[in-house]
C-alpha cells in the first residue's frame, strides 16, 4: 500500500516550515509518527510531495531511518508541471494547491493510495482502519475519507478551516468548507459564514483513500479549473473540491471511515508546546524512544 504525504506547505501561520520542526522526544518530525503508524499497518511505499530545496534533505533523512524494505520517493511540486502541455503563467510563483500536489505524484504511484498532511498527527487506529479499507475491497469507484470529530480538531490559539462532512448511510454526501472556525463561550462558530457548528460533526483532515484512477480524474479537473481561476497568480486548486466534484458527478462514491483516533496539529506556533507534550506521552506508551533504530 502507498502513503502519499503532502509536505510542500510554507507554514505561513506557524512562522516556519512546520513539517520539519523537531517535535518528538528524540527530535522527530510530526510526519515520522504517521509514517511509523502506516508501516505498522502494512504500508510499504512512501511518496512525499515537497519543494525543490527540500527534496534531497528529506530523502536522505528518511532513508537513513526507515528500513530498506519500505520504498521512498520524494517528488517536487513544480508550478510548471501541468497537464497536457499547459503553460504556467509567468508571474505564478506559489504552488497550485493540494490537488495539483497530488497530481504531481502520478508517475510514482500505480496502486491505490492514502493521502495525509505532513503536519498533522492522525493516530495509529486511523492507519489500521485505512489499511482495512484497502484490504477489504478493490472497487475502483469506491473511495474513502478518514474522519474526525470537529471538537477534536480545533486550536486554542486561533481560527482553523475545516471541511464539515454530510454523511448518509456511511457514505459522504458533501463537504462544506468553513474557513474561520473558533470555539468561544462554549460554542463552535464559523466567523466567516456566521454558522454555529455541532461539536460532534465529522470533518475531513485530508486523510483520503484513493484509487489509482484518481490521477486521470485529477488531470481533467486541474485543466478545467485552471481555466476558471480568477487570480492566476494566487488562487489554488484544492483536493477536497476535486473530490466533491467527482462525487457530485457520480463518478465515485466516498466511504466515511471513522478514525477511532485523536488528532492534533501545529497550525500556530503556540500549538507546538501541546504537540510536544502529547508526543512525549504517546512515546512513553505507544512509540519507542527513539522512534527509529538508526
Amino acid at each position: 500500500m502507498v502513503l502519499l504525504i503532502m509536505a510542500a506547505g510554507s507554514g505561513s501561520r506557524y512562522g516556519k516550515l512546520k513539517q520539519f520542526d523537531e517535535l518528538g522526544p528524540s527530535g522527530e518530525f510530526l510526519m515520522e509518527f504517521s509514517i511509523y503508524d502506516a508501516i505498522q499497518s502494512g504500508f510499504n511505499h512512501l511518496v512525499l510531495i515537497t519543494r525543490k530545496e527540500n527534496k534531497n534533505f528529506l530523502l536522505n533523512y528518511l532513508r537513513e531511518r526507515i528500513d530498506s524494505s519500505v520504498k521512498i520517493d520524494v517528488v517536487i511540486q513544480e508550478t510548471t508541471n501541468l497537464p497536457n502541455g499547459m503553460i504556467a503563467h509567468p508571474k505564478r510563483e506559489k504552488p497550485w494547491g493540494t490537488a495539483h500536489a497530488v497530481w504531481c505524484a502520478k508517475d510514482f504511484i500505480s496502486d491505490d493510495f492514502a493521502i495525509i498532511n505532513a503536519d498533522d498527527y492522525y493516530g495509529s487506529n486511523a492507519f489500521k482502519n485505512a489499511a482495512n479499507f484497502f484490504n477489504s475491497s478493490n472497487d475502483q469507484k469506491n473511495y474513502g475519507l478518514v474522519t474526525y470529530k470537529l471538537k477534536d480538531t480545533l486550536s486554542d490559539f486561533g481560527s482553523v478551516s475545516r471541511g464539515v462532512c454530510k454523511i448518509s448511510n456511511g457514505k459522504l454526501s458533501s463537504i462544506n468548507e468553513h474557513l474561520k472556525i473558533e470555539r468561544t463561550g462554549g460554542i463552535i462558530k464559523d466567523f466567516d459564514s456566521g454558522n454555529i457548528l455541532d461539536k460532534d460533526d465529522y470533518v475531513s483532515m485530508n486523510f483520503w483513500l484513493c484509487r489509482s484512477n484518481f490521477f486521470n480524474y485529477l488531470e481533467s479537473y486541474i485543466e478545467k479549473t485552471m481555466n476558471e481561476l480568477e487570480n492566476i497568480e494566487k488562487d489554488e486548486i484544492y483536493l477536497p473540491f476535486a473530490a466533491q466534484q467527482l462525487l457530485e458527478d457520480n463518478i465515485i462514491s466516498i466511504e466515511v471511515v471513522n478514525s477511532n483516533s485523536g488528532w492534533f496539529g501545529v497550525t500556530y506556533a503556540e500549538d507546538k508546546k501541546e504537540s510536544v507534550k502529547k508526543l512525549r506521552e504517546y512515546s512513553e506508551s505507544i512509540y519507542p524512544i527513539p522512534l527509529w533504530k538508526v
